[in-house]
């Protein structure tokens, strides 16, 4: 229970379904003062004291577990590792496969629980003829998390439960209120929770020092200069404070990012398009892992749009090929593996390049 609507109203949901609940709140903070009023997360004392309000009004037990060591390990040096590399993480996949359903989801059978219940905005369809518990889309597309859900084995999703995939965020809300729930009007949780005051470069520099090196255009020309790669990402066009216009007076966005040489390689948007992404790591926990190429969607950011695509298996890559280009696809970053709205896998993107688009 993070101490929002969400997780309030889950709980409710799961408890009023007859299943023996026990509301539990994450310390994930290392110095939970320094998140008090007006961090942008959902991991404040605040929090805290919400989430215990709302495990009162439904009658449950309540309990805090400490997890701030496992959390800056994971989760926290996962993302500065990640971005010192010139790569674009998304953290808040990272905990829900560390932290939320790993961590806790260990602790929670070790304790005789079943499962894991969260308020995510997904849906889960256990199929009997496989045997498997298929992630899909949530009824809202504006709240879907499948995305950031679609790192979970299908082990992992066995053991989940997400009470809320069949509403939108409007109803939760009213429900919430009709069952007294303090949070009903709560706003929701954004920016990085780790990061309080949302200001991401700031934060990178404090852990990574300054390393200044130049920002080049894609013929070689310096156009400026910066005092961390890692303050970068991929399709970024504010925040390049160049010295001087490129010679054909076009923005210039992010192209590339190599931390070795410290190089911040911009040029013009079309440089952007990419119709061919290589991923490692691949998950398939909606299917068995494909023997051959396989015609899908695939989804390449949290808020982006899908692109039809053909994925084929590589060893330890999923090598992608879509069908029409997409824009400034960033390293680090998941691609979610669609069959309409369920969830075939997920893998993390290595690199992102132009080519042909497939017929």
């Amino acid at each position: 229970m993070s101490g929002g609507v969400d997780s309030a109203v889950a709980a409710a949901r799961a408890a009023q379904a007859g299943h023996d609940v026990t509301g539990v709140h994450l310390a994930l903070s290392r110095n939970p003062s320094s998140y008090r009023t007006g961090a942008r997360g959902c991991c404040t004392l605040e929090d805290a004291r919400d989430a215990r309000r709302a495990a009162d009004v439904i009658g449950i037990p309540f309990y805090v577990w400490d997890m701030a060591d496992r959390f800056h390990a994971d989760v926290v040096q996962d993302f500065v590792a990640e971005y010192a590399s010139g790569h674009t993480p998304n953290p808040c996949l990272r905990c829900n496969e560390k932290i939320k359903f790993a961590a806790v989801l260990d602790r929670a059978v070790a304790l005789g629980f079943d499962a894991v219940c969260t308020g995510h905005h997904a849906r889960l369809d256990r199929v009997p003829e496989t045997g498997l518990t298929r992630l899909v889309r949530s009824v809202d597309p504006a709240k879907d998390q499948s995305y950031v859900l679609a790192v979970l084995t299908g082990e992992q999703l066995g053991r989940a439960m997400f009470p809320l995939g069949g509403s939108t965020k409007d109803q939760v809300r009213k429900e919430a209120a009709d069952r007294g729930l303090g949070v009903a009007d709560k706003p929701d949780s954004h920016d990085v929770c780790f990061i309080a005051d949302g200001d991401t470069r700031g934060f990178l520099t404090r852990q990574l020092g300054s390393a200044p090196g130049p920002i080049v255009d894609t013929d070689g020309t310096v156009l400026g200069s910066h005092d961390g790669s890692y303050g970068f990402t991929v399709g970024q066009r504010k925040g390049l404070r160049l010295d001087k216009p490129a010679a054909d007076g076009q923005p210039r966005f992010v192209l590339s990012i190599e931390p070795v040489t410290r190089t911040v390689t911009v040029g013009p948007a079309e440089a952007l398009d990419v119709t061919e992404i290589s991923a490692s790591k691949p998950v398939w926990s909606g299917c068995t892992p494909p023997a051959g190429p396989v015609d899908c969607v695939v989804q390449l950011r949290a808020h982006g749009e899908v692109h039809a695509a053909v994925c084929e298996p590589d060893g330890d890559l999923v090598e992608i090929r879509l069908r029409d280009p997409a824009r400034g696809i960033a390293p680090g970053q998941a691609a979610v593996f669609y069959d309409g709205d369920a969830v075939l896998g997920s893998a993390t993107i290595v690199t992102a390049r132009p080519g042909c688009p497939v017929p």
